[in-house]
């Protein structure tokens, strides 16, 4: 129990900051109830709240009002595996593999969000995409580093590891480590697989005072992706880093079941540019396409949300006959460990961003529960990119779309980005990988090449590569190639 000096102390901290309202209900409170509340006000940087409070809403820009400052990204830090001869691309994927077989690499997964969209209460990456296999996109992605781990372990004498970083959010923290758990982590060693929680900032009014969600209890949401740079630090993962010899981190969102993680010829792209932060991107489908792209904002670099750009900038092309700005964003990037460790020296100059929401919170008069019916107050977020402009040595490496994005977005039966288009970009992917090979497949009874009951597990093939001994074959579906030895069934 805290003493009345420590509580008074405390109040006057909180009336300071002008948030003496949050005490309101306190002398009526539980003695349990007090030691709860004043345990959360302890913890909060009220005086970092304002801050950021003061900036976002000091910095907020109108859409459209900067596009007489974007700029298309310069020539000497784009590079395309489209356009990439394939020598060029082969020596980017031996460098990144030689350096994951040095266990120089990392892998960070932002996997907060929860499935509230698709209809379900789990972590989003507990999702079923009902592919035959019925292999959620946790375990897609843990195969898919099993796999890369035995290809960078050829020929290796030490134990190639690549550790995985998940971060969670609260909700989704408890029910995320239980899945992994249930499942043996899907094959990889306990230790590493690392799982932390992002941080958390309190909701409020459009003045800047602090919503309570009770009486004893502030209302609190995630601080958005860009919260992963603060947690990296606060849950002591630089550290993790550091005692592991890491050098590179690909990090990456849950969503995405085409994701190529840990991928060596990204990390080898951007080692071989000496960049400190890279990011993969997909060309835009077309000027109107609702994607946010890298450009130059006043000659920094930064992510441009689509409403921001003008549609006669937007509409622009280069010499080559594609859009000037259509680097479109994916939430896949790269960084240096040392660039890692260097965002605590500019945290102070990220703008957060201000998301207006309908906040349910508990009256600060009459302490009844408001359940309001429009957006009443903000929640302050940063994302992951904003720490391009702060980058000294960028790299941007465009990559195909149908090979490497499918964003797991929107409930079933919603035509895009919904669990149907992943499931059909996954196999369809895989049988081009068979195609590619010399191989063909052949629509079982019932079955069409829209709705085909095929599968090629990770742990066989990450990229396409293995699958040799289907040269010349017929695979008639359904059929799932779950081990190297299924190979050998057709």
């Amino acid at each position: 129990m805290s003493t009345t000096t420590e509580v008074e102390s405390l109040k006057a901290k909180y009336a300071e900051a002008g948030q003496e309202h949050l005490f309101t209900f306190y002398d009526k409170l539980s003695p349990e109830e007090q030691t709860s509340f004043f345990n959360q006000l302890s913890k909060l940087d009220i005086e970092r709240v304002n801050r950021i409070f003061k900036k976002a809403t000091s910095s907020e820009i109108a859409p459209g009002t900067d596009k007489q400052n974007l700029e298309p990204l310069p020539d000497d830090v784009f590079d395309s595996t489209l356009d990439a001869n394939k020598s060029k691309i082969k020596e980017w994927e031996d460098l990144g593999l030689n350096l994951i077989s040095q266990n120089k690499v990392a892998v960070l997964l932002m996997a907060g969000g929860q499935g509230t969209r698709l209809g379900s209460s789990a972590p989003k990456g507990c999702y079923d995409i009902r592919l035959p296999s019925h292999k959620s996109l946790f375990q897609l992605q843990a195969e898919r580093i099993l796999r890369l781990q035995n290809i960078a372990q050829d020929g290796k004498t030490t134990e190639v590891i690549i550790p995985w970083y998940i971060m969670t959010s609260g909700p989704t923290r408890a029910a995320t480590e239980a899945f992994f758990k249930q499942h043996n982590y899907f094959g990889l060693k306990e230790e590493n697989v690392i799982f932390f929680e992002q941080g958390t900032l309190p909701a409020l009014t459009n003045d800047g005072k602090i919503f309570l969600e009770t009486k004893s209890k502030l209302a609190i949401a995630p601080d958005g992706n860009g919260g992963i740079y603060a947690a990296l630090r606060d849950e002591k993962i630089l550290d993790s880093l550091k005692a592991r010899n890491i050098s590179y981190v690909h990090a990456y969102c849950v969503d995405n079941c085409l994701v190529r993680v840990a991928d060596p010829v990204f990390i080898g792209y951007c080692v071989s540019k000496n960049a400190d932060c890279g990011a993969k991107v997909v060309r835009k489908t077309s000027p109107e396409e609702p994607v946010g792209v890298i450009a130059l904002r006043n000659g920094k670099f930064n992510v441009v949300e689509y409403s921001e750009i003008d549609p006669s900038v937007a509409a622009q092309k280069k010499p080559n006959g594609q859009l000037s700005f259509g680097a479109g964003n994916i939430a896949n990037h790269f960084y240096t460990v040392d660039f890692l460790n260097r965002v605590e020296s500019f945290e102070n100059e990220l703008e957060y961003h201000i998301a207006k929401k309908k906040i349910k919170h508990c009256d600060k008069t009459s302490g009844e529960l408001v359940s309001p019916s429009k957006p009443n107050g903000m929640k302050l977020e940063l994302f992951v990119f904003d720490v391009f402009p702060f980058t000294e040595r960028m790299a941007v490496l465009e990559v195909d779309r149908k090979e490497e994005f499918s964003p797991l977005k929107n409930a079933p039966g919603t035509g895009a980005d919904d669990p149907d288009t992943s499931r059909r970009d996954i196999i369809n992917q895989q049988v081009r990988f068979v195609e590619n090979a010399g191989g063909k497949i052949v629509p079982g009874d019932g079955e069409s090449f829209d709705n085909l009951n095929f599968e090629i597990s990770p742990l066989v093939s990450y990229a396409g590569e293995k699958l040799e001994a289907l040269k010349g074959k017929t695979i008639k579906t359904p059929a799932v190639i779950e081990t190297l030895a299924d190979l050998d069934k057709f």
